[in-house]
């Protein structure tokens, strides 16, 4: 999967097309991230004894990484990524718009 935790990314369907966030979580298998401040539902929440409040929560749900774009650092434009190898034979990411490695 081409995006990671921790990198910004712009949502390009759904509800909250054209905001931007940084990825908190990552699910490779099931193609999902979770972002910060994007695609919020409410949950409906039954009071467990002393330990848990009743009430409705705001939660953060998973986005198909169909639906976003990584913000490239250097040129700031949301782009396509993808990888090439280094001398040193490590494999990184590029920016298909302006060439640059993305770490």
């Amino acid at each position: 999967m081409k995006i990671r935790k921790d990198d910004t990314v712009l949502v390009i369907k759904g509800k909250d097309r054209g905001k931007k966030g940084k990825v908190r979580f990552s699910r490779p298998k099931k193609k999902q991230v979770i972002i910060e401040g994007i695609n919020f539902i409410k949950k409906h929440s039954k009071a467990r004894g002393a330990v848990k409040q009743a009430g409705i929560i705001d939660l953060e749900a998973p986005v198909n990484i169909a639906n976003v774009m990584l913000l490239c650092d250097k040129c700031n434009k949301p782009g396509r990524i993808g990888f090439q190898k280094l001398e040193d034979g490590r494999r990184v990411r590029i920016c298909r718009a302006c060439g640059e490695v993305i770490e």
